[in-house]
């Protein structure tokens, strides 16, 4: 399970660091693509396969269905984690995603997502914010 917010660099060949408690399960390899709110999604093999298998499934008829495998699956690259744990990641996720040089890595259960510091922290003030009507709207679906 990946959980928790972690700072890191990208350092000047495209490398970040992956988070140590989370290296083991990244091991047998990973898929990085564009992730919903312009972050970047890192799965690791086995939960990308589950994933990747329920998206060949929607109906190809529907233009939204198109475009959500467009952006997911036609951005996917496979990762591998080298012996300091850290992976590439290619130019057209970085620009996808703004990442600059700082970024955070925040564990949401199944996937990682790879945020720019600064775009990460708006978005979590807005959200923090938005807390209240967020809660009474999921309150709704018993969580």
């Amino acid at each position: 399970m990946f959980i928790g917010e972690y700072q890191h660099s990208i350092d000047e060949k495209g490398r970040l660091a992956v988070p140590v408690k989370f290296r083991d399960v990244l091991a047998e390899g990973a898929v990085v693509t564009r992730g919903i709110d312009n972050c970047l999604s890192l799965y690791a093999k086995e939960e990308w396969e589950k994933l990747a298998e329920r998206i060949s499934k929607l109906p190809i008829a529907r233009a939204n269905t198109r475009a959500f495998s467009r952006l997911m699956l036609a951005g996917a690259m496979d990762v591998k984690l080298d012996k300091q744990g850290r992976i590439v990641l290619p130019d057209y996720l970085k620009k996808y995603a703004s990442l600059k040089k700082q970024v955070v890595v925040a564990g949401l259960y199944n996937r990682l997502e790879i945020w720019d510091e600064s775009v990460w922290e708006g978005y979590k003030s807005g959200t923090e914010k938005e807390s209240k009507d967020i809660a009474e709207t999921l309150g709704e679906l018993e969580v």
